[in-house]
């Protein structure tokens, strides 16, 4: 999207981590598995996607679309019979884009020990007016430590995208302006 945000009607209040924290459950089936007999990644994803919309939607009190997705990392299988607990909250905010982050946490559904991170993301979110236009989002208001290191590692993250895009274009350019096409 390369339009600009719409000023914002008059100053939106920030809203605080907590506002919009979110937990997303759900049992692993058979339905649910690739050809090792394991989770999908593809299924944590959609459930990684499905919960950082809804804290999306619901820091910036509207429809938000994601704009990309910066990082999954899977770093345990999730197996059959799991009850996988994807907990999403908003990290940074811009003017019209918000960083989301998620923790995907498994446990057994039959045994009583704690559930085991299994993964990891960050998104990016933008909120959209009813053209699918920007529109300009509430800051977040980090509460703990925790969420203040989220939102100064978030801030790493953006300089370090603006930086890969901007590279990129320009190597684009130089190779377009040598004539070589791609």
């Amino acid at each position: 999207m390369t339009d600009q945000p719409q000023p914002p009607e008059g100053d939106i209040p920030a809203k605080p981590t907590s506002a919009s924290r979110t937990t997303l459950s759900h049992i692993m089936t058979g339905n649910d598995t690739n050809l090792l007999g394991t989770v999908h990644g593809g299924v944590i994803m959609k459930l990684v996607d499905d919960a950082a919309g809804a804290v999306a939607g619901r820091h910036s009190g509207g429809p938000a679309v994601t704009a990309s997705m910066d990082e999954m990392v899977f770093l345990e299988p999730v197996r059959v019979g799991d009850l996988v607990h994807v907990r999403a909250q908003v990290n940074w905010t811009g003017r019209s884009s918000m960083e989301v982050g998620v923790r995907v946490m498994a446990e057994r559904w039959n045994e009583s020990t704690p559930a085991q991170q299994v993964g990891s993301a960050y998104l990016v979110f933008a909120a959209v007016d009813e053209e699918g236009k920007p529109r300009a989002v509430p800051q977040v208001a980090p509460e703990t430590e925790r969420d203040k290191r989220r939102y100064q590692e978030a801030q790493i993250r953006r300089t370090h995208r603006l930086a890969r895009r901007r590279a990129i274009k320009e190597l684009r350019e130089r190779r377009a302006a040598e004539g070589i096409d791609d």
